[in-house]
């Protein structure tokens, strides 16, 4: 990727529009200083003590914090969540970042998903302990279901892109139920020229007609292998064969195997030094992707941003990063000098 294709993509940012359909996690944190623990009189158990907390949106709301960070004009969300407390926060986090969110279903039987990630320790110095997750243990029900397609059908063509983060592993417990899958395959048949971008921690295999992002271990189990990086340019030939799509297989400090229209590349990661936390690096390198599909960028060129913009928000510690447009270009910016050196 030329730097004057860099500079077109983020230029042209604010003049997109991407709907971002899955589902909407508050990631919620929980300091605990060390120092403070107490005793239980009750239980002699030690009481932990929170000195602060804070919260951002998780999941597919994670994607959504990257596009608003790269500069995406127009931001929608496709998604079910609870009104409960998790659900007020979180909506708040996403209007404040004027994202779209008519089709943000509120339902008082369902719980917003939340990742309570306690920290022991500071901010600039912790260590995460055991997560507690609220998730929803019932199916999505049928109502519910039927809002999400109507929805999908139309608002979907008014998008430059969509991006779906299927994040729920149980099969009909999240948003992207057996029929939400169904209907996004066949948006994308009947849509060619729609791009939208799948990532599924556990159904990455079922999607046809989109492409699709899957890890090496996601890749791995749909081919019946260990990992994917086994053999990279097999399973990704495999995996568009299937999907009929592009398909960005992550690997990693490798970076990612690409094929696209029969063709094969392997696209290389950005290096990084000092501690990393790869939370989310998935979901930010998913926005860099779409947002250089959006802009017209060659598929290659796309997933290099992808992996531009994941090497920026893994170096951000003890939150789930994003990356500004100034930091990317900073990062290109060594990269290639790096490059010119060799």
């Amino acid at each position: 990727m030329q730097r004057s294709v860099l500079d077109r993509i983020l230029k042209q940012a604010n003049d997109l529009k991407v709907l971002v359909v899955g589902d909407f996690f508050l990631d919620f944190y929980v300091l605990i200083d060390p120092e403070k623990d107490e005793v239980s009189l009750e239980t002699g158990k030690t009481a932990f003590q929170a000195v602060d907390h804070y919260s951002s949106p998780g999941a597919a709301g994670t994607v959504v914090n990257n596009l608003t960070a790269l500069g995406v004009g127009t931001i929608g969300a496709l998604g079910v969540i609870g009104s409960d407390g998790f659900g007020f926060e979180l909506r708040r986090h996403l209007e404040e970042q004027g994202v779209n969110m008519e089709h943000l279903i509120q339902c008082p039987t369902r719980l917003t998903p939340t990742y309570m990630k306690p920290l022991r320790g500071t901010r600039e110095a912790s260590e995460e302990q055991n997560r507690i997750d609220f998730k929803n243990w019932t199916p999505l029900p049928r109502e519910l279901e039927d809002q999400v397609i109507e929805a999908l059908r139309a608002e979907a063509p008014k998008y430059h892109a969509l991006i779906v983060a299927d994040q729920v592993d149980q099969e009909g417990l999240g948003l992207v139920t057996e029929r939400v899958r169904s209907a996004l395959c066949q948006l994308g048949q009947d849509h060619p020229d729609l791009i939208i971008l799948v990532d599924s921690r556990r159904n990455i295999g079922e999607y046809r007609h989109v492409a699709i992002k899957p890890n090496e271990f996601e890749a791995g189990r749909v081919l019946g292998l260990k990992t994917a990086a086994e053999r990279p340019e097999e399973s990704v030939r495999a995996l568009s064969a299937r999907t009929q799509r592009p398909v960005f297989l992550t690997v990693g400090d490798q970076g990612q195997w690409v094929c696209a229209e029969g063709e094969v590349r392997q696209i290389p990661a950005f290096p990084v030094t000092g501690p990393i936390d790869i939370v989310g690096a998935g979901d930010s390198t998913s926005a860099g992707i779409v947002l250089g599909l959006a802009a017209g960028a060659s598929v290659w060129d796309a997933a290099l941003l992808g992996n531009l913009v994941a090497s920026i928000t893994i170096t951000k510690l003890g939150t789930t990063g994003t990356a500004s447009p100034a930091e990317l270009v900073a990062r290109y910016e060594q990269w290639a000098e790096l490059r010119a050196q060799e």
